[in-house]
């Protein structure tokens, strides 16, 4: 709110450049703090012209604690002890704005899921033990950030229903690969909504957010995410378009933000905005590519 408030973030000034530059009628927004009365949230809706009139921010795992010690380190109540990593309470949550209606009295929060109800889940273990223990395998949730499955209402047709999420990153763990196998199973979520598991599936939606898992390479298990872009269910309108760009000596351009919608929609176009070196509208991400960050915006245009 502050630096909304003071206007003089630049990174905050680039990434609303770059949504005002797209126009997007329902924008998902990852890592992008919650607080519980969407003070900030309602600050960067109205940044924007035309206004965004329709929010919705639910409180995030992150920084939800789970009153265990889960990385082995004496204290409690730390970033690494919480549900999903976060230094205070809504730290890099969720949010999501639009231009039509959300019908929040519909909004399906599926973030309280644990991680070990997750159909064929597989939870990390450390000589054949549950790590980090078996007191936390019985309460951690799989969804780092959220699972929310949100209905917008449109002027005419049916409603679309926007599948959102944010997954843990597949690095910073250890040989039990806990991050690994719970970015994966994150995305299993999502294959359980398309078979039933959780009651009736979708008949119209779109898969939105940051998976953190490329199909093709980089950590964490890309043969998962290469078999969900196969379901019959969705359409990938952008095959092999990376997403973020990371510096060489990091992980480099990875594709891990998707957008993908029910085969009942048409695409009309899609895209993901990163203007080349040499192009006009470089300036919005910076010479260096990250003035708005590592993450791209990915958008779709679709109609029936």
């Amino acid at each position: 709110m502050r630096d909304l408030q003071r206007g003089d973030d630049p990174q905050i000034a680039a990434i609303q450049r770059i949504i005002a530059r797209i126009g997007p009628d329902v924008l998902v927004l990852t890592d992008f703090d919650f607080d519980h009365d969407l003070f900030a949230l309602h600050e960067f809706a109205r940044s924007f012209e035309p206004h965004y009139p329709y929010s919705l921010a639910l409180k995030p795992n992150a920084g939800l604690q789970t009153g265990l010690d889960l990385d082995g380190d004496g204290w409690l109540g730390d970033a690494r002890d919480a549900h999903g990593y976060g230094r205070f309470a809504g730290d890099g949550g969720m949010a999501i704005l639009s231009r039509f209606p959300i019908r929040e009295e519909n909004v399906t929060d599926l973030s309280a899921t644990r991680w070990k109800d997750v159909p064929g889940a597989t939870l990390p273990q450390v000589a054949g033990k549950p790590f980090p223990s078996a007191a936390a395998q019985d309460i951690l949730r799989v969804s780092s950030t959220g699972h929310w499955i949100v209905p917008v209402a449109f002027p005419d047709g049916p409603a679309l229903s926007l599948l959102a999420y944010s997954a843990t990153p597949p690095v910073f763990d250890g040989p039990e690969d806990m991050n690994g196998l719970r970015n994966r199973d994150e995305l299993a979520l999502w294959e359980a909504v398309l078979d039933g598991h959780f009651g009736p599936a979708p008949d119209s939606f779109v898969i939105v957010g940051n998976a953190n898992l490329d199909p093709a390479g980089g950590e964490g298990f890309p043969g998962a995410m290469a078999a969900f872009l196969q379901n019959p269910m969705l359409q990938d309108p952008l095959p092999g378009r990376d997403t973020a760009g990371w510096p060489q000596d990091g992980p480099g351009d990875l594709r891990v933000s998707y957008v993908l919608p029910s085969v009942d929609w048409t695409v009309i176009d899609a895209g993901v905005f990163w203007p080349a070196p040499d192009d006009p509208e470089r300036p919005f991400i910076g010479d260096d590519g990250l003035a708005a960050g590592a993450h791209r915006l990915v958008w779709i245009d679709i109609n029936r």
